[in-house]
C-alpha cells in the first residue's frame, strides 16, 4: 500500500481500518501533518497514512460549502472540493426543483454527490452520473456516509449514454475546468453546453448549471435565467427549462431566498450624486436587473453610464443592494484622501472599486490610513471622471 493509485486510496478509506484511522486524523494541523505521519506510518501502511491525512486536510477545507457537520462525514476529492456546489445553493435549488412538483432527477456529471446529496435531502430520488471512477465512487460513499443511499443511485458512465426519459427532470453541471484551469468557452464545457441544452430541452423540466459570467445573448431562447449569490458573492447561474418562464431573468439572494424578477426595464439615466450610494448585490449587476432596483428608490440614478452604482437623495432599504452615506466626494488623488483620512481620523479603510485601476491594497498601503474611526472610498467615475467618494454603511 505505499504505492496506491487513487482509486484503490480511497477504497482503502472505506475499510474499518480506515474509517478508524480518519478518526484519529481528524483535527490534525497542517503544521503537525509531518510529525503525525512519522507517528502513525508505525501502525498502518503509509499509503492508508498519506490517503488519510489527504482526505482530512479535504474535509478541512470543505467546511466551508459543506458545513461542519456534514464535511466531517463526507469524502473528497481535490476536484470535488473546488467545484461542487456549496451546500446553501444546492439546497436552495433542490427546493426549488421540489416546487415545481419534480419527484426525480437524473443528476448529470454529479461530481463527488452534493447536488444530488441536496435533491434527496428534499425527498426527490436521483440518479447520479459522472464518467470519473473516483468521482462516482465517492459520490456513492457520500450517499451511504449521510443516509441517503436509498435515494441515489451512482452510476459511472458517461452522462451523454445515459437515458434520462424515466425522470421527471434533468440537472446537469458540466466541467467547466480543464488541466490548463477554468474553461470560458461554453463550447468546451465538458459536455459541451449545446449538448446540455438539446438534451434540457428533450426533459420535461431541466435545469443547467453554468458560469455566472456567461454572456446573456448567449442563453437560450427556451430558457429562463436565475444567477444566485450567497452572502454577497456570486455563487452561479442556473438555466431553467420547462418551469413556463422562457426569456426570463431573474437575481437571487441567500440566504433568504430573496428573489429579483426583470421586468425588461431601460438603464436607468445618469444623474446627479446624492447623499446615498447604493451597491447592488453581484447577482442583480450579472442579471442585469440595476434598471429594477433604482427604480425601487427615490429618485434613483446611475453614477455614470458604465458603473453600476446607484446614487439616491433618501434612504431606503432594498435586500438588492448595500447603502451607504457619502459624506465627500473628491476627483482622484491620493494626497487629497490621505490628507482627508488624516483629518478624520481613519485608521480601518474599507476599499471599493468600480471603474478603476487601481487596485485597493495598494492604495491602502499609501494613504497609511491611522486613527479610531473607520471609512468606505470608493474608487469609481461619476459622469466619466476618475472620483473618490468617502462615506460609511447608512443604516436603513
Amino acid at each position: 500500500m505505499n504505492d496506491l493509485d487513487p482509486l484503490s486510496a480511497f477504497a482503502s478509506l472505506l475499510t474499518d481500518q480506515g474509517r478508524a484511522l480518519l478518526d484519529e486524523v481528524r483535527d490534525t494541523e497542517p503544521a503537525r501533518e509531518l510529525a503525525v505521519a512519522t507517528r502513525l506510518r508505525r501502525e498502518y501502511p503509509v499509503g492508508l497514512v498519506s490517503a488519510a491525512l489527504g482526505q482530512a486536510r479535504l474535509r478541512q477545507r470543505a467546511v466551508v460549502k459543506f458545513g461542519a457537520a456534514d464535511a466531517g462525514r463526507m469524502y473528497f476529492t481535490p476536484n470535488g472540493v473546488e467545484q461542487s456546489t456549496r451546500a446553501s445553493v444546492a439546497a436552495y435549488r433542490a427546493r426549488r426543483f421540489q416546487e415545481l412538483g419534480v419527484r426525480s432527477v437524473a443528476d448529470l456529471c454529479c461530481g463527488i454527490g452534493g447536488d444530488a446529496i441536496a435533491l434527496a435531502r428534499a425527498g426527490i430520488r436521483v440518479l447520479a452520473v459522472d464518467r470519473d471512477p473516483l468521482a462516482a465512487a465517492v459520490a456513492r460513499a457520500n450517499a451511504d456516509a449521510l443516509g441517503l443511499g436509498e435515494l441515489i443511485e451512482v452510476r459511472e458512465a458517461d452522462v451523454t449514454e445515459v437515458a434520462t426519459a424515466a425522470y421527471d427532470a434533468v440537472f446537469v453541471d458540466p466541467a467547466r475546468r480543464s488541466g490548463r484551469g477554468r474553461v470560458f468557452d461554453p463550447e468546451a464545457y465538458s459536455p459541451p453546453l449545446s449538448w446540455a441544452v438539446r438534451t434540457a430541452l428533450e426533459a420535461p423540466l431541466a435545469a443547467l448549471k453554468i458560469a455566472p459570467g456567461v454572456p446573456h445573448e448567449t442563453v437560450p431562447a427556451e430558457a429562463g435565467a436565475e444567477w444566485i449569490s450567497d452572502s454577497g458573492d456570486v455563487k452561479e447561474a442556473v438555466l431553467w427549462f420547462g418551469t413556463g418562464e422562457a426569456g426570463s431573468v431573474r437575481a437571487t439572494l441567500l440566504p433568504g431566498p430573496r428573489t429579483l424578477v426583470g421586468r425588461g426595464l431601460p438603464d436607468p439615466q445618469v444623474r446627479p450624486l446624492g447623499r446615498y450610494l447604493y451597491e447592488p448585490d453581484g447577482a442583480v449587476i450579472r442579471a442585469h436587473l440595476v434598471a429594477e432596483v433604482a427604480e425601487a428608490l427615490d429618485g434613483g440614478g446611475l453614477v455614470d453610464e458604465t458603473i453600476a452604482y446607484i446614487t439616491a437623495d433618501s434612504p431606503k432599504a432594498t435586500p438588492y443592494a448595500t447603502a451607504y452615506e457619502i459624506t465627500d466626494q473628491l476627483p482622484f488623488g491620493v494626497k487629497k484622501l490621505k490628507a482627508l483620512l488624516r483629518e478624520r481620523g481613519v485608521g480601518v479603510l474599507t476599499v471599493k472599486k468600480r471603474g478603476s485601476a487601481v487596485e485597493p491594497e495598494e492604495l491602502r498601503r499609501k494613504v497609511k490610513p491611522q486613527g479610531p474611526n473607520s471609512a468606505t472610498v470608493f474608487l469609481t467615475r461619476v459622469k466619466g471622471a476618475p472620483t473618490m467618494l468617502l462615506g460609511h454603511p447608512a443604516p436603513v
